[in-house]
């Protein structure tokens, strides 16, 4: 899947999470799919323990994070 493709999953919305970057709209910020990878889950038990993710979905938050911390621009008019 395209860098541009998954970037599409990530939603910024002040009505969720307030505003944080999320998953498609859902209340998981990209600083929690983040931070369980950073605690050694790993992409497999994600997965498992939460269903309602897609493996695009973690990619997605990987890929966010780096463009973040690269200074890329990562705006969305996303609602």
């Amino acid at each position: 899947m395209a860098t541009t493709n998954l970037l599409e999953r990530i939603t910024i919305n002040p009505e969720i999470c307030h505003g944080k970057p999320c998953i498609r709209n859902m209340r998981w910020p990209v600083e929690v799919i983040i931070d369980m990878l950073g605690s050694e889950m790993s992409i497999h038990e994600i997965l498992e323990d939460h269903p309602e993710l897609e493996k695009e979905d973690i990619l997605a938050s990987l890929n966010f994070a780096k463009l973040y911390m690269s200074g890329i621009s990562v705006n969305q008019d996303v609602a």
